[in-house]
């Protein structure tokens, strides 16, 4: 089984999802409380944006484990099959447990994003501008966060501020997804 499991870990790293999917659900059949096969299983359905069985296997992953770290995917698959009540209960959960600051900006991201789904821009900002500074040394969860925000301003018409934020993102890491053509598109 370890060996069948690493073969689809390799499959997924290499965005093999179909190839890892195949040997996973094999996996699952046969050892249904192993979380690492559920939980990589998930993240396989995930990436091929099946949503439901996705979500199906990452609420079994959270009830083996008691973990918190995947709920921000398990959000993010309820915000795609619009079950904002689920969406916003990962959230309550991301905030009590408060995990790692990764995953409390993904949670974060996920909630402002469903908000934004049902045209709650004001919401959605509101979500990810609590507690926020540009800081200093920003990592990846930074970014994610100000790119996040800046789009949310950038849709709620507030041009200069989703230029500012865009422009620190890009003075940062100019390659950051976009971020460069979201700065020229926004002269």
């Amino acid at each position: 089984m370890e060996r069948r499991l690493a073969e689809a870990a390799e499959h997924f790293e290499e965005d093999r999802f179909g190839d890892a999917a195949k040997v996973l659900k094999k996996l699952v059949d046969e050892a249904p409380t192993v979380p690492a096969v559920r939980e990589l299983y998930g993240l396989t359905l995930y990436r091929q944006e099946k949503w439901k069985l996705a979500a199906k296997e990452l609420e079994a992953y959270r009830q083996l484990t008691k973990s918190s770290d995947q709920l921000p995917v398990l959000a993010d698959c309820y915000r795609a099959l619009r079950q904002w009540a689920l969406v916003e209960e990962c959230w309550t959960e991301i905030k009590e447990v408060s995990p790692s600051a990764e995953i409390v900006v993904e949670g974060r991201i996920v909630m402002a994003g469903s908000l934004a789904d049902r045209d709650r821009l004001v919401d959605a900002i509101r979500v990810l501008e609590q507690g926020w500074a540009f800081p200093k040394r920003p990592q990846v969860h930074h970014l994610r966060r100000a790119y996040a925000l800046a789009d949310l301003y950038e849709r709620a018409g507030d041009l200069p501020k989703a230029r500012q934020l865009f422009n620190r993102i890009k003075g940062v890491d100019p390659d950051f997804a976009d971020v460069a053509g979201r700065v020229r598109s926004l002269r």
